[in-house]
């Protein structure tokens, strides 16, 4: 039996008290291991230590997660952030790099919230640093004064667009999915290809259209809401984690494959 797919889950850099730490969210780390079916294994944010290659070798795939965080608008020549605006910037200069080096090397990605905005920036596309501010918007923010479990219940309907990622994965023309997030797509990066849209018309998930892989095409997709809380309750969300779980395991296949090949072994 193949090994489980070692998978990557981006981690924020943070100060608590008086000690730095590489953090991520329990719900993305369980995700990956209920649902996606992978080992996950956190990626600190040590650009200025770690390459993308150093990274890439050892992964099956990864999980760019969401963040209390944004991305600092410099990268995508947006004006300056509002002031009390959270960023992290060794989370950014880990991330972005990644993203490009792992869709280039057919690295499964899937990008959730910051992520999937992280995704658009990597390739060349910019973000409304506040959605509601924005044109025709609705506000796509939660109401922090609820519960959790009310934070995170749909929101909005989702609309998926036909002959795409997410349709083949089985989903409906519409789903109604949560909503948790004060930024969203600008400028859509070249090379994304929409997968759905809001009602209101903004970009709420896309996939990479040219992402390589020996014999075929890498999963490579970006999702503006959350999937992984309380997947395996919501089929439309699980078939993204499984779907992205099968890639990883393709990857490992390949990988062992061609291990076994090598002289000597």
């Amino acid at each position: 039996m193949s090994r489980l797919p070692l998978i990557g889950v981006t981690a924020c850099s943070r100060q608590i008290g008086l000690h730095a730490y590489h953090i991520s969210g329990d719900k993305y780390v369980r995700a990956v291991a209920v649902a996606a079916k992978g080992v996950p294994m956190i990626l600190p944010s040590l650009a200025d230590i770690l390459s993308p290659s150093d990274i890439l070798d050892g992964l099956d795939g990864i999980l760019f997660t969401g963040s209390p965080s944004n991305i600092e608008p410099f990268h995508y020549r947006g004006p300056a952030s509002a002031p009390g605006t959270v960023h992290d910037p060794a989370r950014d200069a880990s991330t972005l790099p990644l993203i490009r080096a792992a869709v280039a090397a057919g690295v499964p990605v899937l990008g959730i919230c910051r992520g999937f905005q992280e995704m658009n920036v990597a390739f060349g596309g910019s973000l409304h640093q506040r959605v509601h501010e924005a044109g025709p918007f609705m506000d796509h923010r939660e109401d922090d004064s609820q519960p959790v479990e009310v934070q995170y219940g749909p929101a909005h309907a989702l609309h998926v667009q036909p002959g795409r990622v997410l349709a083949g994965l089985g989903l409906p023309a519409q789903i109604e999915v949560n909503s948790i997030h004060g930024q969203g797509v600008e400028r859509l990066a070249p090379g994304l290809r929409i997968e759905a849209l809001a009602p209101d018309g903004l970009i709420e998930a896309f996939s990479v259209e040219e992402a390589p892989i020996e014999g075929g095409k890498a999963f490579a997709l970006g999702v503006q809401w959350h999937p992984e809380w309380q997947v395996s309750s919501n089929p439309h969300y699980l078939a993204i984690f499984q779907a992205f779980g099968d890639a990883c395991r393709k990857r490992v296949m390949q990988r062992d494959a061609n291990a076994s090949q090598k002289p000597g072994l």
